[in-house]
């Protein structure tokens, strides 16, 4: 009788009890009136509580075949084991997706113009949420700072794993920046990005999902960096400590197995000195050596995983231990491949995109060509749209520390550098190149848009057509036409020319025939010559260079506020090389190489570092950006041409989810923002 009244009285209880709803299938245009501390994503808890509903998990179909093309990975678990205990609920923006497809893209080769197919698999610590003010968790489940910034505690999601299986916790942090950034036998020199005020954080595990950083001083924009950089701050250290003898006494012993000369060089194979996804996989190095090591490339946590590489393209796969899901349950990403085509030739770009070969492009599509593409969207069922580009604006930057001693000369005198930009037309450079789109102004090392230390005045220097009063300052320097060919004479009596080199992923080729013509009716000769992206950067990076040429990248506010790269010699990095590349030497070597620069030149270190120390936008901070930008512009240090332009970005029709972008920038990692992952095709 007891264990009948027990019975009937748990059957009463489950009766009375309510059942556990199902979550509702919320998106953004229609969020079911669920709120979340993060604007269009939440996490697995707090849906769950605020809908009193279990969330179920549901897989793409087509997994297994896809994680079969994963040379290496073992038979999966049920998507539940392969999630994190605490996924990322993502809200699509329009409607729950359907699986399967492939996002087929073109870039110009390999990391030449890849960027913006390399952000739709993109993760980090932290993204910009698409009102590009929002820093939202993604990797990071939380993070928090001491008072005065200089620690950063960061809470991982728990059960997290790499595109193989193996745990993904807070050692493979402290294993990037300690057995990587700082290891002598890997990186020659610990990245100058990741030191600050000259010295290195201190990266340490306090347990499985949390990661303590500490700064050698404030450093308050770190987590803008997290949220919009390219580089990746964790490395699977299960894989690559296999080869360190500090985790693996036989390290040697095992590459040498696998036929390297050491640890050390089986570590480069496979990590390539860079955080950035965008170096050659060992698939495109030596597959058949990374067959035999058993791993085709390195684990990851993006969206998609590379598992072919070629001089011709990539393809990559859906991870599927992916940590997103949506409202549904679904696990993320909805489309199973991405493939990259190279194209190097602009025109055969645009035919391809006229064809309807293209489902997504972001990157190196010119306001140029946009009248032609407009005209064939229906052709190619596609769409393209304008958007702005923040910090946008071609950049001339003569180069300061020239082999050449006396173009070396002329090119520190800034008079010549003034004559340059009063020689450029940039009225009809903004018809011509940008259709009437933008504004014409001056090179400035910080976004307008997004700082509030730069003037018009600053902006208007010296930026009117004026040919007369250029040949009257190249005449003032002595710089004079004495045979009457209509070229200037160098000091030492050649003829002055300048070789300008370009790669059209970074700059439009009309402009630079147009400057060609502008430069050459002053009086100075320039023989133009376009070369591939790997080409000029190689050259600029050696100091080969005339001048460099570019799109001024990485200077809006959520760049500076953590790197100063552009303020300071050589103003850009090895991707978009700036002036002065022996000021940079002589600065890292204490003096010992390169060439001393001028007493205000020097001052531009000291007052970067007092930059990003204080809180970006403060008073302070904007006294010292002030004084950044009088000695990039009192110097000329890049000669602007037109800002406030919008470049075109196009979509195949059959892409769901896709919304307006509101910047397209490299400074918020191009569509990162945008949450591709709840990208679908209409198939």
């Amino acid at each position: 009788m007891k264990f009948r009244h027990f019975l009937m009285s748990t059957v009463a209880t489950l009766i009375a009890a309510p059942a556990i709803a199902e979550c509702p299938v919320a998106t953004v245009s229609d969020p079911k009136g669920l709120e979340s501390a993060y604007p269009q994503q939440m996490e697995l808890a707090e849906l769950q509580a605020a809908a009193s509903c279990t969330l179920s998990f549901a897989q793409n179909p087509s997994i297994e075949e896809l994680n079969a093309k994963i040379f290496g990975n073992a038979d999966l678990p049920s998507v539940a084991e392969r999630l994190p205990n605490e996924p990322l609920i993502v809200m699509p923006y329009d409607t729950i997706g359907q699986y399967g497809g492939a996002i087929t893209g073109i870039s110009k080769a390999t990391e030449s113009g890849t960027s913006d197919l390399l952000s739709v698999r993109h993760v980090n610590f932290v993204r910009y949420s698409d009102d590009l003010q929002t820093v939202v968790p993604n990797i990071a489940k939380a993070w928090g700072w001491n008072e005065d910034k200089t620690v950063l505690t960061i809470t991982l999601r728990e059960g997290h794993k790499w595109s193989d299986g193996a745990p993904f916790t807070a050692e493979d942090v402290a294993f990037w920046y300690n057995d990587l950034l700082l290891n002598r036998d890997i990186l020659e020199k610990t990245p100058d990005r990741w030191l600050f005020a000259g010295e290195p954080i201190n990266v340490e595990a306090v347990d499985a999902v949390t990661v303590r950083m500490t700064f050698p001083v404030p450093t308050p924009g770190i987590l803008n960096r997290f949220a919009v950089d390219y580089g990746q701050p964790f490395q699977p250290k299960h894989f690559l400590g296999q080869f360190m003898p500090k985790y693996n006494p036989d390290a040697d012993k095992l590459a040498q197995q696998h036929g390297f000369a050491n640890g050390a060089e089986a570590v480069d194979f496979y990590y390539g000195g860079s955080d950035w996804k965008d170096v050659p996989t060992p698939l495109l190095k030596d597959a058949e050596k990374a067959m035999q090591v058993g791993r085709a490339v390195l684990p990851t946590l993006e969206s998609h995983i590379v598992v072919e590489e070629t001089a011709e393209g990539r393809r990559l796969v859906a991870n599927p231990y992916f940590h997103q899901v949506d409202t549904a349950g679904n696990q993320l990403p909805y489309i199973n491949e991405i493939v990259e085509s190279y194209v190097a030739d602009k025109e055969v770009q645009n035919l391809k995109v006229m064809n309807g070969e293209v489902v997504w492009k972001q990157q190196a599509i010119f306001l140029e060509d946009f009248p032609l593409l407009k005209e064939n969207e229906a052709k190619g069922n596609y769409t393209i749209q304008f958007a702005p580009t923040l910090g946008e604006n071609i950049f001339f930057s003569f180069n300061r520390t020239h082999d050449d001693e006396v173009l070396r000369e002329i090119f520190n005198d800034v008079r010549f550098n003034r004559a340059m930009s009063l020689a450029m037309n940039r009225v009809e450079i903004n018809e011509i190149v940008y259709l009437g789109q933008g504004t014409p102004m001056q090179g400035v090392p910080a976004e307008p848009k997004t700082v509030s230390f730069i003037s018009d005045e600053v902006l208007n220097k010296d930026i009117e057509y004026d040919l007369n009063a250029a040949k009257a300052l190249l005449s003032e320097m002595g710089l004079e036409d004495a045979d009457g060919d209509g070229i200037v004479e160098r000091p030492d009596g050649k003829p002055l020319v300048v070789r300008l080199v370009y790669s059209s992923q970074g700059v439009p080729v009309k402009m630079m025939e147009l400057v060609r013509d502008y430069w050459t009716d002053a009086g100075v000769r320039v023989d133009l010559k376009e070369v591939t992206s790997d080409e000029y950067r190689a050259s600029g990076n050696n100091n080969d260079l005339d001048l460099t040429t570019w799109k001024y990248d990485g200077n809006a506010g959520p760049t500076i506020s953590q790197d100063t790269t552009v303020f300071v010699p050589p103003f850009g990095d090895f991707f978009n090389p700036g002036t002065g590349a022996k000021w940079a030497t002589w600065k890292t070597t204490d003096g010992a190489e390169g060439i001393e620069p001028p007493a205000d030149i020097k001052k531009l270190w000291d007052l970067s570092e007092q930059f990003i120390q204080v809180e970006f936008g403060s008073a302070e901070s904007n006294e010292i950006g002030a004084e950044i930008v009088k000695i990039h512009t009192d110097n000329m240090l890049k000669i602007g041409t037109v800002g406030d332009i919008v470049a075109p970005f196009l979509w195949r029709n059959d892409l769901q989810n896709v919304q307006p972008i509101k910047s397209k920038t490299y400074d918020f990692y191009w569509t990162y923002p945008y949450r591709p992952s709840q990208w679908w095709l209409d198939q």
